[in-house]
Parts: structure tokens; sequence; C-alpha cells
């Protein structure tokens, strides 16, 4: 897989780290509700269990499934140029954050980390083998019985394969302003048919929840993506791009975080202290990540996740800038 290595692609490379810390955010929020709600034995629904439900639950897991499947490829390239095996070198990388997710699943049992890694050795991984038109083909085919379906492996392993053919295959920013109407659009007309067939048949009723997923993800990702062609380019881009290039370090803290303020979470009935404990850490993370990343190359997490990956100690820590 030889993909762009052109002149834009550092900034692409940027925007797919503040794709990745936006949907960290959104995946904070889902994540939080879902801890409190689990906690509680009869919720009385409100409007923020209407809001989460219907506008974030479900909707930011794609666009991180879809990233998982295009970092492959980047990370494919890279080991190419320092290892005569790199899909061994992948190998290891993903067993190590299967560890990872074993470790976090002991406090989290609804984490993702592990089930993305065996997703990754099991689709990934003999994926990179295909020709590139095969890859986008294998993941439109499973992505449409996925979502048929109601979700589920099918639905993971089929946008992990269209991330990794994106990177083949990227989409023009002329298709941008377009992909995101289309998307908007048929995000609303799909919620509003899942939420109409609540009553009816279980698979269908399912079916459509899913589907609005997925078009919500892509509305969501191609409206940040434009977003990051105005002048708030910056203020995403500084806010964002952190966050996502510690998203594994973020993502695990998150839970420490969500579990110590659980007592205070399902002590409030209007369910408002979901939300905001969200934005009080996100906003943390922002903080802590633009810190540490002025010093340090990688997060904590990804600098030991790249070390084990490499079975040896990389260095981190960035050189002092002279006066």
């Amino acid at each position: 897989m030889a993909g762009e290595r052109g002149p834009s692609a550092p900034r692409r490379l940027h925007e797919l780290d503040a794709l990745r810390g936006f949907a960290l955010c959104g995946i904070m929020v889902v994540n939080t509700w879902q801890h409190t709600c689990d906690r509680l034995e009869h919720p009385a629904r409100n409007s923020v269990d209407w809001v989460v439900d219907s506008l974030f639950q479900a909707k930011f897991f794609p666009i991180f499934s879809f990233l998982f499947g295009m970092s492959l490829v980047l990370f494919l390239r890279s080991a190419g140029d320092r290892s005569e095996h790199p899909r061994l070198v992948l190998l290891r990388r993903l067993a190590v954050l299967a560890c990872f997710g074993a470790a976090h699943r002991l406090v989290n049992p609804d984490e993702v980390l592990l089930p993305y890694a065996g997703f990754g050795a099991m689709v990934l991984l003999p994926a990179s083998f295909l020709p590139d038109l095969m890859v986008l083909l294998a993941g439109v085919g499973a992505t449409v019985w996925g979502v048929g379906h109601g979700g589920g492996g099918a639905l993971v392993s089929g946008l992990f394969l269209l991330g990794m053919a994106a990177m083949e295959f990227p989409l023009s920013e002329r298709l941008l302003a377009p992909a995101f109407v289309v998307s908007t659009v048929l995000a609303g007309g799909l919620v509003y048919l899942w939420i109409a067939s609540s009553t009816g048949g279980l698979l269908f009723f399912r079916s459509a929840y899913t589907a609005s997923g997925v078009a919500c993800s892509a509305a969501y990702g191609t409206g940040l993506l434009l977003l990051l062609r105005t002048r708030l380019r910056d203020l995403l881009m500084r806010a964002l791009t952190p966050l996502g290039r510690m998203a594994l370090t973020n993502y695990l803290l998150s839970t420490v975080a969500i579990l110590g303020a659980l007592p205070l979470l399902v002590a409030d009935p209007t369910r408002l202290s979901v939300p905001a404990l969200a934005v009080a850490v996100l906003a943390a993370q922002v903080a802590f990540s633009r810190w540490w990343l002025a010093r340090f190359r990688y997060g904590p997490v990804e600098w030991l996740w790249r070390c084990l990956t490499w079975l040896e100690r990389v260095p981190n820590r960035r050189s002092p800038v002279p006066a």
C-alpha cells in the first residue's frame, strides 16, 4: 500500500489527530452517561438521556473505528522503513493493545481496546495482503451487513476496512461539502425513523439505530473537516489535536475520572452532571495534553505502547529549544 506522501500529507495527519480528539469528546460523554445509567436500578428518562441517546450514543465510535483502520496503514508504512517484517511488528503492537484492554476491562467491562485489538488482528492484518480495491469492497460489504444486522463485529470490521481503504482512495476536498449535506439529511431522517420504529420489530429498530449512528458520524466528521477550513481552524486544532495525539492516555484517564465521580453522578436525578463532568474532564485533558506534548513526543501510555511494540526504549523527551 503506497498511498499519499505528498506535501499535503502532514496537514491531513494533523486533521486525523483532530478528528480522533473530536471522537474522544463524544465518547467521553457517552461513557459518562452509560456508567451513570448502569448504576441506577430504574432510571426515569429525561431530556439529557434523550439528547445523549439520540445525538451521541453510537455516533462517535464509527469515527474512532474508521480512524483505527487508517492508523494501521500509517503504522505499516512507518514499520516498513524500520523492519523487514512490518506485519510482525504490527501484530506485536496489537498484542500490547490487547493487554492494555484486558487490564482496562477489570474496571470498565464495556471498554473497546481489547475487541479493537482482536478485530485488528483478525481483519486488518490479513487485509493488508489484499489489493486496495478488494479492501474497499470488503469494507463496504461488511459495513452494509453490520448496519442491516444491528451492528456488532461486522460493522466494526467494515469501518476498519473502510478506514484502511481511505488511505489509498482519499476523499477529494471538493466532496466534503456535498458529503456533509447528504450525510446530515440522511442522519436526520434515520434518527427520526429510529424513534418512530421503537414500537416496531426489534431487528428493524436496531438497524435504524445503527444506520443513524453511521450517518451521524459521517455528518459529524465531514462537518468538523469543513470547520477546519474556516477561521476556526487554529482554535479547533489547538484543542483537538493534542487530545487526539494522546487519545489512548486520555481514554484510560477518563475512566478513572468517571469512576471517581460516580457517587455524585448517580445522586443527580437531572443527569446534568453528566455533560458537566465530561466538559470539565475534557478541558483538563486538553490542558494536560498541550503541556505534556510541549515536553514529550508521545503521551505516557502511547510511549509505553511504542516501547513494548519495538522492544526497546524509545526516546520521548523533546530537546530544549535554545533561548
